[in-house]
């Protein structure tokens, strides 16, 4: 018994075509020359440790040269040249490079060929042969966005007729057109609903469409008070679909102070100012926001805002925002300025709006001035806005941002009215060079265009949200641009550190002034368990002026999430 055993296994070993035990060769040769120089530059595998192998790889180079356009390729023989070589006679025939695919006009549309066809018509649509399996992804996706996700495409009928490569294309697809049936939130059950209509724009009975859904949910990752936890997942039913969305409710109020001190310039002593910025946003579950600011500069100056934003008004698209600005500069005169603005989003990133403007201010001073007068003004408001967030960074989450706003109407004085015109433009982009290194940019600009001014209307400027180096509000303008630039270095995903450039020039022609300004410094950025914690040092001088370390700016702040 053990010797025909022994003799069973001797045999295998010797004469069998699969040798585990040695590396074997496998040659291609064409048809021609013409031919084997093709198939030697597709790459095959030449080297196989056993003959099924081998016959794997014979398989893989027919489909490859299918692919390419030779659909009459055959495999001639497969021998044995000696104990570790086989070769492998293909002939390629013709190579087709287009294909005539003939197709139902009830079932796909005219339309739907334009970006696949160089020529089509009611019958048949002619596309390269190397595009096929593209063209049929292109088409499988196209009707699936029609409301039919479980649609099978195919070729069939192929033939050659008189050198020209035709086929039929099949299209099996349910006879029930998917729709959004119910739409169903996970996780953060109170999530707004005004949101998944108007924000996401999905809606019950819309047409299903699986890619589209996807793109759509992933702009709640832009929210400042939620986010998605995975992707959203569907349920089919013989006649239903139901949309399940996996949301977070992520923390969104926010408060922004920070404390700022110098030395005054007239008298030499230690200044300080600061301000603080309270932001409450979604706490009725409604994605409302709401907030308060207060600022205290070392001119003497205080300004107070409040507003509220109330997006989708009553289940609409439109929003309305209302806000009240009170500012005094010591014992010269106060401004109140109220606005009311209907908004209306046409995407996560782009908003316009349309307002009304109120503006009174009141001299404080005995003595009166020609620069400075009561005055009542109204304008009529129009804007823009667009901001890119990445709300995934805590240390830079707006990667682009742009505010346009004008406003038109009159101002009255005691003793005329004349019409006015307001600009302002605001623009920062984030350059992310790498994941350490990026550039900040951000240009600020704003005008008034009237026959007369007076010094409680123009404009205000200077500070760390604006030119660093210069104390808050402490410039006064009719027309002002800057740019205040930064190169960022990531130490970490919780500190990074940055120059600081700053540029401006402003015009006041009250006092007959036109003058360029420069802000140089450093600061940097901690990301502590309260919040984001930034320091600034910047030097200001005028265009004429040298430096001066005793004009330095020392700025502290903290923004934290609860």
């Amino acid at each position: 018994m053990k010797k025909i055993a022994l003799f069973i296994l001797l045999n295998c070993t010797l004469f069998s075509p699969v040798l585990p035990c040695q590396n074997l060769t496998l040659l291609v040769e064409g048809y021609d020359s013409g031919e084997t120089s093709l198939l030697d530059s597709l790459g095959y595998v030449k080297k196989h440790v056993n003959y099924q192998s081998i016959v794997n790889e014979v398989d893989s180079l027919k489909s490859t040269c299918y692919r390419l356009g030779y659909i009459e390729t055959k495999l001639q023989s497969l021998s044995r040249q000696n104990d570790t070589t086989f070769k492998a006679k293909l002939h390629l025939k013709n190579k087709f490079h287009t294909v005539y695919i003939y197709y139902d006009v009830s079932v796909l549309s005219k339309n739907s060929l334009e970006a696949i066809s160089v020529q089509s018509n009611d019958r048949y649509f002619e596309v390269q042969f190397k595009d096929i399996e593209a063209v049929m992804a292109y088409l499988n996706a196209e009707i699936a966005k029609k409301g039919y996700p479980f649609t099978k495409l195919k070729l069939t009928d192929i033939e050659v007729d008189q050198g020209t490569l035709k086929a039929r294309l099949k299209i099996d697809r349910d006879d029930q057109k998917r729709t959004i049936d119910t739409i169903v939130i996970k996780g953060y059950e109170k999530f707004p609903a005004s949101f998944i209509k108007h924000y996401l724009k999905i809606k019950p009975e819309q047409t299903f469409d699986l890619a589209s859904l996807k793109n759509k949910t992933e702009k709640l990752n832009n929210l400042r008070f939620a986010n998605q936890i995975k992707p959203p997942e569907i349920l089919f039913t013989e006649d239903a679909t139901a949309i399940y969305l996996y949301v977070e409710k992520s923390k969104s109020n926010a408060f922004d102070g920070f404390l700022g001190f110098g030395t005054n310039e007239d008298d030499g002593k230690l200044e300080f100012d600061g301000f603080l910025n309270l932001v409450l946003s979604n706490n009725l579950n409604y994605g409302e926001s709401f907030r308060l600011f207060y600022k205290s500069d070392e001119n003497d100056q205080k300004t107070f805002e409040a507003g509220i934003a109330m997006p989708y008004l009553f289940k609409t698209p439109v929003g309305f925002d209302m806000q009240l600005h009170l500012f005094k500069r010591d014992s010269s005169f106060t401004n109140a300025n109220q606005s009311y603005k209907l908004h209306y989003q046409i995407n996560p990133k782009h908003t316009i709006y349309a307002g009304y403007k109120t503006l009174t201010s009141n001299n404080l001073l005995s003595n009166s001035t020609a620069s400075i007068s009561d005055f009542d003004a109204n304008y009529i408001s129009l804007g823009y806005t667009y901001i890119d967030l990445r709300m995934n960074d805590v240390l830079f989450p707006t990667d682009a941002m742009i505010t346009i706003e004008s406003d038109f109407g009159k101002r009255k004085t005691p003793n005329v009215s004349e019409s006015q015109s307001k600009f302002l433009v605001d623009a920062m982009n984030l350059i992310r060079i790498n994941t350490r290194n990026s550039i900040y940019a951000r240009f600020n600009a704003g005008a008034i265009q009237s026959n007369q001014y007076l010094e409680n209307e123009l404009l205000r400027f200077g500070g760390i949200n604006s030119i660093r180096g210069f104390e808050e509000n402490s410039l006064y303008a009719n027309l002002y641009g800057l740019i205040n630039t930064e190169y960022r270095y990531r130490l970490s995903n919780t500190i990074y550190a940055h120059s600081i450039i700053d540029v401006a020039y402003f015009e006041n022609d009250i006092i007959d002034t036109k003058e360029k300004l420069f802000g140089f410094g450093v600061g940097f950025g901690l990301l502590t368990n309260s919040g984001l914690f930034r320091f600034v040092y910047a030097n200001g001088k005028s265009e004429n002026q040298g430096f001066k370390l005793s004009n330095s700016k020392v700025h502290l702040s903290l923004t934290t999430s609860f």
